[in-house]
């Protein structure tokens, strides 16, 4: 046992002396200097174009490299320095003289004395083991340099075996993985798990979100021990979730290969570190060898006041359908959000009110700490007069692509205040609601403003007395979407009447599926079947709706079934499109349905061939590869004819993601009065009421009330001009992305992906008792414009792409109704109108002193109309009150 001890010991003492004198890192001669030439390429372009075409610029120069220090107890522990000489910059692909910048132009010219300067100073790096322990630096060089030289210092990184690892380079703490094969090392970095600070925002939603892919490799060649070539090249995809087509990539490559070795200096005579950095002098300082943030700064850049008098024409009211309106709504939230709150105050305190409500929607966009003190500043919501400004205002802070906890809090303070105006005060606590969920959906739940403004809603909900305060936190909850506001919810759903009973029901079809729980769906079955108290059909059809989308039970659905041929003749029918179209669109509950559906007692023709015009249709509006959208029409009549709700929804989704883009709802009541007709069962009490409410990009808006009560009503009878009342008109930042890349290079390539549209939603009511006909109109006009820029600045170059997409586009939804005879005769229309749809990209490269190249290609295109198709049903009506309408019109004289 001695004796195999003894020679274990032999054994290992020989290893180790053999190991004494190798290294896991690269390993320089003594008393060399290691001559490569090196450049460092950027390339920016669409996605699938090739690099020959792409905008950017390389910096080549010579580096030597030699040693410096040894450690004497360990081989792999060395002290190398690094000079960069001879620098060069041009264009990464050749041009002809007249599309070159760089023509003339000298490296100091280009670069400037200073930063020329800096860049040859050498750095030191202590590799210990191959990875880079310390790095060593000038003092107080430009953040831009310093990072130039990061990008090659940790080229010099790697280690000789195969393995997974978490190394520290310019681009952060990031997972790298080594292939080893012979002389050849490839590293392959997970540029999404780099650790760096990082700047920025990004969308709320998915669909309206930018998504990103990255690659990074790095390729080896050894020779002797130490570095023969470098090959690096990282690649960055940008693109629109929503339509990816719409993207940008910034490409980096990074070249080292050696071109000879000659005699150098001596090794320092040090046992550490510290002594040969001390003699090296006291202008190096470790510093880390991640990237430091550039701030750019623009020289020749307007300012707000300029840049607002050079885009404010195209903020009139009467250009808000158009694409430039939109693209200038955009452009000034750049500027404002490098604003101050003096600058903000100016221009908004200089315009007149034609103005004013844009202005206000682009300052509230921009999100700054600024912007929100400026408005806070400039609007009193004491002062009735100023009410639109308030109003746009408040919707631009629920449509906040990164709202924070001091806009919430701001809100609270506000309603909590003297308001004048009831209106904005019920679309405070509205937005309040959304700003919640926003912040909740951000893992914001538990900030201190969300716990105040939950607790306040909810408090004030169960302390209203007056039916129009309990509406408006109903609403608020709509909004906000608290899993703790079900209880609530569940409550007034079931116990109270008319609106409120509606809002509550309508609230909880807000929820995701997994919030539906058991007692959710026992109260919408106990509602639905009235099995505690008499409901208004609006609230009936909803908890049908809640219950058909939740994963219904084979009861559940036959009970519903059951039920067709015992409700309100409209009711009835309204409940057999439902079905018919869960069927058609193969939604969810559509196997459950057909299950149901075998038992004759369910299905059968007594059932089936129930006659009304009510009705309920889904489809597509579009179908792709990215996303798709949804519209779906449901209109419900009152057994006299009347419109009782109809409700059009379009929702956009994709394999991960949904938004439901717009719902437009319009609701009557109590009419029946008028034609002296029956009311339907538990609507005998319903006050004369007609109005509209909206769903906007996710985010429920105040309703509008058309009329309210039998005088209002005669009296907007016999005064109507047929004129639509606006539900929403102003200017909304949809994509609001902005992103810093930190390139391998040294360089920063910054993105800013922003999407806009200009909206105007206006619907109207008309009843004519001479013709026994009524006609609901909702039109949505709006332009959207799209822009992705994608920038990489060195401060002495800079190159870009810009790519853009307009469109323009009117979508009318008609429903003519005639009650002269039943069933009545109900014709529904939605129609999209011709729209100009304009595609740019424009590539650039510029120098400071106003030399730039720049190539831009666009495509234009025509987008034909379309009348959306809804059921044959319709369409045979439609040809029956159209033939009625023109026999009326030429028998008239």
């Amino acid at each position: 046992m001695i004796l195999l001890t003894v020679l274990f010991l032999c054994i290992i003492s020989t290893y180790s002396a053999s190991v004494k004198g190798h290294t896991t890192g690269p390993s320089l001669n003594n008393d060399k200097i290691y001559k490569f030439a090196y450049s460092s390429e950027v390339f920016i372009d669409r996605v699938k174009a090739s690099l020959q075409d792409s905008a950017g610029y390389r910096i080549s120069s010579g580096v030597d490299v030699n040693l410096l220090w040894r450690n004497p107890d360990n081989d792999d522990d060395q002290l190398i320095k690094i000079t960069i000489r001879d620098i060069q910059v041009a264009n990464v692909n050749e041009r002809p003289d007249t599309k070159n910048i760089f023509k003339g132009k000298s490296t100091e010219k280009i670069i400037g004395k200073e930063y020329l300067e800096a860049l040859q100073r050498p750095i030191v790096l202590q590799l210990t083991r191959g990875k880079v322990k310390n790095f060593y630096s000038y003092q107080n060089e430009p953040a831009l340099v310093q990072n130039l030289k990061r990008g090659l210092a940790s080229l010099f990184q790697l280690q000789l075996h195969s393995g997974a690892a978490r190394e520290v380079d310019v681009s952060g703490e990031c997972n790298v993985t080594y292939h080893v094969r012979q002389d050849q090392v490839t590293k392959i970095k997970a540029l999404d798990s780099c650790k760096i600070e990082k700047t920025g925002f990004t969308s709320p939603n998915e669909i309206l979100d930018v998504g990103t892919k990255a690659t990074s490799a790095t390729i080896y060649v050894l020779e002797d021990s130490f570095i023969k070539s470098i090959k690096a090249e990282e690649n960055y995809a940008l693109f629109l979730n929503s339509r990816r087509k719409t993207d940008a990539k910034v490409v980096s490559k990074q070249r080292l290969e050696l071109k000879s070795i000659q005699a150098g200096p001596g090794l320092f005579a040090a046992k550490q570190v510290d002594g040969v950095i001390k003699t090296l002098g006291s202008s190096y300082v470790a510093v880390p060898l991640v990237a430091k943030t550039v701030q750019a700064e623009c020289k020749k850049c307007p300012s707000l006041s300029e840049h607002w008098q050079s885009i404010r024409k195209h903020l009139h009211p009467e250009n808000l359908s158009k694409a430039e309106a939109t693209r200038s709504f955009l452009s000034l939230i750049q500027t404002l959000r490098k604003a101050a709150k003096e600058e903000i105050l100016q221009i908004l305190r200089s315009e007149n009110n034609e103005l004013l409500p844009q202005l206000v929607d682009a300052v509230t966009s921009a999100q700054t700490p600024a912007s929100l003190e400026a408005m806070l500043e400039f609007l009193d919501f004491k002062n009735e007069k100023s009410a639109i400004l308030q109003e746009r205002f408040l919707y631009a802070c629920g449509f906040a692509s990164h709202p924070n906890e001091m806009l919430l809090k701001a809100l609270t303070t506000k309603f909590q205040d003297k308001i004048a105006n009831e209106e904005i005060r019920e679309t405070v606590v509205i937005v309040m609601g959304a700003l919640i969920r926003k912040l909740c959906e951000r893992e914001g739940c538990k900030l201190p403003a969300v716990v105040e403004a939950k607790k306040l809603i909810l408090r004030r909900l169960e302390k209203a007395k007056k039916g129009d305060n309990v509406k408006m936190y109903l609403l608020a909850l709509k909004n906000a979407r608290l899993p703790e506001a079900i209880p609530v919810l569940l409550k007034y759903a079931e116990s109270e009447e008319g609106p409120i009973s509606n809002i509550a029901a309508t609230a909880l079809q807000r929820y995701d599926v997994s919030f539906l729980t058991k007692e959710v769906k026992k109260t919408m079955n106990r509602i639905y079947h009235q099995s505690r108290k008499v409901h208004e059909k609006t609230v009936r059809t909803t908890a049908a709706a809640i219950i058909l989308n939740s994963n219904p039970s084979y009861m559940e659905v036959k009970n519903i079934l059951l039920s067709i041929g015992e409700l309100p003749p409209e009711m009835n029918k309204y409940m057999l499109s439902i079905i018919q179209d869960i069927l058609h669109f193969e939604m969810p509950a559509s196997k459950t349905v057909r299950q149901v559906l075998k038992d004759m007692r369910a299905h059968n023709y007594e059932r089936f061939s129930r006659t009304g015009s009510s009705s309920a249709y889904s489809g597509y509006m579009t179908r792709g590869p990215d996303i798709s959208s949804t519209y779906s029409l449901d209109i419900l009549y009152s057994g006299s004819g009347i419109l009782r709700r109809s409700n059009l929804n379009i929702h956009i989704f994709n394999k991960n993601a949904r938004l439901h883009a717009s719902q437009v709802v319009i609701e009557a009541q109590g009419l029946e009065t008028i034609i002296a007709a029956t009311p339907d069962e538990g609507e005998e009490n319903l006050d004369s009421f007609a109005g509209m409410s909206a769903i906007l990009f996710d985010v429920q808006l105040r309703p509008v009330t058309f009329f309210q009560g039998y005088g209002d009503l005669m009296s907007k009878m016999l005064s109507a001009t047929g004129d639509p009342i606006n539900v929403v008109k102003g200017l909304i930042l949809l994509t609001d992305h902005s992103q810093v890349i930190q390139l391998q290079s040294g360089l920063r390539a910054s993105v800013e992906f922003r999407g806009g549209l200009s909206i105007d939603i206006s619907g109207g009511m008309e009843f004519s008792l001479w013709y026994r006909q009524s006609k609901t109109n909702v039109k949505n006009r709006g332009a959207m414009f799209i822009a992705g820029n994608i920038v990489v600045d060195s401060f002495f170059v800079k190159a870009g792409m810009e790519t853009t997409l307009e469109i323009e586009t009117t979508l009318d939804f008609i429903s003519t109704v005639q009650f002269s005879q039943y069933p009545f005769l109900v014709c529904m229309q939605m129609d999209r109108v011709e729209s100009p749809f304009r595609r740019y990209v424009t590539k650039y490269e510029s120098l400071p002193s106003g030399r730039r190249y720049t190539s831009r290609k666009a495509k234009v295109e025509l987008l034909a109309g379309s009348e959306y198709p809804l059921h044959q049903e319709n369409s045979n009506m439609c040809r029956e009150v159209f033939s009625t309408e023109s026999d009326s019109s030429s028998s008239w004289f």
